[in-house]
């Protein structure tokens, strides 16, 4: 599962806006952020170093733990958190979820709560310091998410973890239309606060390691404190236990090989080594119980070789422990290009091996690298071995951290994933096969009409699966301010809806989604359509006036990224000119003017097919942008087209196509409708003369 997710990561990078729940009601920053008199206020253009300097205060410990008198005092440089004590006596720890967890929200900025945690392994209280969350804007108060933090006090950390959302004995129940910011604050608080009970010593830990502490260490200090084990072997002593290979090495000076390694999972041992970046990518990998193992080495002999990209294993090198010996495998192999820490010697290759629960990191192990040559009589071969121990420095800390939030949900939802994936794979088939359809007039319109009916009620109604120009904006924001895809992941429907448009748009262009997936556009063309039937007369723009009112959602579009900058509170309320939350995700359960809204914009579309989409939707500009980057062109023309010909013109519904003949793929759908009348010898002039040609030259 991780490896297909990280495959759709990488395809929707380049051009895929953020994946959230859907374009829920929203919370943005420039309201003050502060949840029920809470300090800190939202992040707007604060870094992350910043909000470490908003520390908890003793009215805040107060509020957290329920008492008076506490003093809180930061634990030593290295250490995140707060002990808090009354009397001299600890009361209890408070740590923090962007300090220890690294929680990023919906908006792919930080989100800090202050969480208090007893001695008897229990949440005291929490408290949402700041936060710059879209989806907790309009109809929901800072209040209700301050009940909902609060919400965590007295919840028993000894309980069985569960990753369900909607009711979880113990937990608060989940902040309606907000899940997705629900799951992140949830997943924060918890991790944050079995972190913080773990590492002093409120809870038992079966990992052992501290992953808490970090001090700036360079490479002789961590040598120094037995970080690394290290191993060597010259040319001359290779040279002499691989005699009668057929390939005999040369003696002399330098090193056959050179071999460190050790654990990385202690943050002084692998943030040091690796950096902020390269450790937390390798840590949040991890399953529970894994751990990583670092494996450098210089000299003449590769202690990865090339075997390992046909068989899967890298089968040089071997960790032993006991009667457990196994080699590390492909799919748990991290390459690392350089070394972060100062100091290090020049090395040539750098690998990180996660390690299965097989291996007890608290015991000693031993790592051996294996060199081979074949010789007269079968083979020579040389073991150069590294004994490791964890140094009691990284020990007696939290044990392994759970899956992540987003591999759970995704494990949750696979019914709803699988049917995306149906429908996707469906779509994907008639888009293939759209030359062979439309020569069937009747299966274009039965295929089009059910896929647009599937979308609305089962990938919109069903599964709240509207993308939104909000998405666009916390996409681009979260370029800017640190891009993590753990958040966007946390939302299977719309990150699978996201990586498809992403991929469609280099093959067909923007009316992938907007002509196939988008339920509200898919809303527009049936209320149409059943109009038509019902003989409402269609109204048609004139090209000067059509053309000139595309600007209008360009326009839009531009603002509301714009007015981001400022604003994301303003840009969010910008966005209702969005129809999407109250038609789709609330299913016009809302306010009447947001309800009249939606009913004016189906009602102009029954005059004019997808009103809303050819001249307002600030999410279909959005995409229209980089479509530009649309590699094939599977529409077909005619010479003729628009020229003897303008009948193609005439019936595309959304004035996708000028009086020349052109398809302006900037404003497609692709309906399909011109290539089913281009094929109908029926209907097509075209083919309609070549059809009479035979005729006229007999005569």
């Amino acid at each position: 599962m991780r490896r297909l997710v990280s495959l759709l990561a990488a395809l929707i990078l380049l051009a895929a806006p953020a994946c959230a729940a859907g374009p829920g009601g929203s919370q943005g920053g420039a309201q003050g952020g502060t949840a029920g008199g809470t300090a800190g206020g939202t992040f707007g253009g604060l870094s992350a170093d910043a909000l470490k300097v908003a520390a908890p205060d003793a009215a805040i410990a107060a509020a957290i733990f329920g008492q008076d008198g506490l003093v809180v005092a930061r634990h030593d440089s290295g250490v995140p958190g707060w002990t808090v004590r009354k009397g001299g006596t600890v009361v209890g720890e408070i740590g923090s979820t962007w300090e220890i967890a690294g929680s990023v929200g919906y908006s792919g900025r930080p989100l800090d709560v202050l969480v208090g945690v007893t001695p008897d392994a229990r949440i005291a209280g929490a408290r949402l310091m700041a936060h710059n969350e879209p989806v907790l804007t309009l109809g929901i108060s800072d209040a209700d998410i301050a009940a909902y933090v609060n919400g965590f006090a007295g919840y028993d950390l000894t309980a069985p973890r569960d990753v369900a959302l909607e009711r979880t004995p113990g937990l608060p129940d989940v902040i309606s239309r907000a899940t997705v910011s629900t799951g992140v604050i949830r997943d924060g608080i918890l991790r944050t606060a079995r972190t913080v009970a773990i590492g002093r010593g409120y809870l038992a830990g079966g990992g052992g390691i501290d992953r808490l502490t970090y001090a700036p260490a360079d490479w002789p200090a961590l040598v120094a404190a037995g970080a690394l084990a290290e191993a060597r072997t010259g040319m001359t002593e290779a040279a002499t236990a691989l005699a009668g290979a057929k390939v005999p090495l040369t003696p002399g000076p330098g090193d056959f090989l050179h071999l460190w390694t050790g654990l990385v999972d202690p943050p002084a041992v692998g943030q040091n080594l690796l950096g902020q970046q390269v450790f937390t990518q390798a840590i949040g990998s991890l399953g529970a119980g894994e751990t990583d193992l670092v494996v450098i080495s210089s000299g003449l002999y590769s202690h990865r070789g090339t075997e390992w990209k046909s068989t899967g294993v890298f089968d040089r090198v071997t960790i032993v422990q006991g009667d457990t010996r196994l080699h590390p495998e492909a799919g748990g192999y991290q390459m690392v290009k350089r070394l972060a820490i100062a100091g290090a010697p020049e090395v040539k290759e750098i690998s990180l091996f996660r390690l299965p629960p097989a291996i007890d990191p608290m015991q000693p192990f031993r790592i051996e690298v294996t060199a081979t040559r074949e010789a007269g009589s079968g083979e020579v071969s040389l073991t150069l071995g590294a004994d490791y121990r964890l140094p009691d420095a990284y020990r007696l800390a939290p044990p392994a951290e759970p899956a992540p939030l987003w591999e759970e949900i995704w494990q949750k939802k696979r019914v709803q994933t699988g049917i995306v994936a149906a429908m996707l794979a469906v779509l994907t088939l008639i888009l293939f096969a759209q030359e062979w359809i439309t020569r069937r007039p009747k299966l274009w319109f039965l295929s089009r009409a059910g896929f647009l009916t599937t979308t609305l009620l089962v990938l919109g109604w069903g599964l709240n699966g509207q993308l939104s120009v909000v998405q666009v904006v916390a996409f681009l924001h979260s370029l800017l301010t640190g891009f993590r895809w753990e958040t966007f992941l946390i939302e299977p429907v719309i990150f699978l809806l996201w990586s498809f448009t992403a991929l469609g748009m280099l093959f067909w262009g923007r009316g992938v989604y907007c002509g196939w997936l988008c339920p509200f556009g898919a809303m527009q063309e049936l209320a149409n359509l059943a109009g038509r039937r019902l003989g409402v007369k269609q109204i048609a723009v004139p090209q000067a006036l059509h053309e000139r009112l595309w600007v209008i959602k360009y326009t839009l579009f531009m603002a509301i990224l714009g007015v981001s900058f400022y604003s994301m509170h303003d840009a969010l309320v910008l966005a209702e000119a969005e129809p999407f939350k109250t038609a789709i995700s609330l299913r016009m359960q809302r306010e009447w003017p947001f309800v009249l809204f939606v009913l004016a914009l189906l009602g102009a579309g029954l005059f004019i097919e997808r009103f809303f989409c050819r001249y307002l939707c600030p999410l279909g500009a959005g995409i229209a942008i980089p479509a530009k980057l649309k590699i094939f062109d599977w529409l077909k023309r005619r010479p003729q087209c628009g020229r003897e010909c303008r009948l193609c013109e005439t019936k595309c519904t959304v004035g996708a196509i000028d009086p020349l003949g052109r398809i302006n793929a900037n404003e497609c759908v692709l309906c399909l409708r011109c290539q089913v009348v281009m094929n109908d010898p029926g209907i097509c002039p075209v083919l309609k003369r070549r059809a009479r040609a035979p005729e006229g030259a007999a005569q």
